[in-house]
């Protein structure tokens, strides 16, 4: 072969070799800007969520704080002083009459008045006796008297710990519903 042919064949296979190496280069740049697409919509997701996540602890916290605001206005109306009782009623004996009550002094009244209230509201958080534990039983019932419908759930034993009450367990699946309704 003559030298001419020679450095032919070697100018040809380092055209060649250039070839695939600016393939490979080029191939390495679209992986690469398809990465950095991927990763730039991973963390666009990323930043939704995170951003859902706060819009939902936010509503959460503040439907918590709303019906903590709401136990207390309640629980503070039932509240008796004895400036409370005299801006209500012109005498003791009104007082009395009105809440059927026995009292020597205003004082005694608002003092009587407390503790039924206190009582009251002991009675409305004691536990329920007549819980049924059984496993995945769920049936409907009518009120006795009433036209209401209703259905009866029996909770396990881990959940039925965690409520007192029916009324616990309703004003739980109240909240649950507006936080579901606000974030949908």
């Amino acid at each position: 072969m003559s030298k001419k042919s020679v450095s032919n064949i070697g100018t040809q296979g380092k055209a060649k070799l250039g070839a695939q190496i600016r393939d490979i280069a080029d191939r390495l740049k679209q992986e690469t800007e398809v990465q950095i697409q991927a990763t730039s919509r991973i963390l666009g997701a990323a930043a939704q969520i995170s951003e859902n996540h706060e819009r939902l602890i936010n509503e959460v916290v503040d439907m918590v704080e709303e019906d903590l605001n709401q136990q207390t206005q309640t629980y503070h109306k039932d509240i008796h002083t004895v400036d409370i009782l005299k801006q209500q009623f012109k005498t003791l004996r009104e007082a009395k009459d009105y809440f059927k009550l026995k009292a020597t002094s205003w004082e005694s009244l608002a003092n009587k008045l407390n503790a039924l209230s206190s009582q009251k509201l002991v009675l409305e958080t004691k536990p329920q006796s007549n819980r049924v534990l059984e496993n995945n039983s769920i049936k409907k019932f009518e009120h006795d008297n009433n036209n209401h419908k209703g259905l009866t759930v029996h909770l396990e034993a881990d959940v039925a710990d965690m409520f007192p009450n029916s009324q616990a367990v309703n004003e739980a699946l109240r909240f649950l519903i507006r936080v579901t309704k606000n974030s949908c």
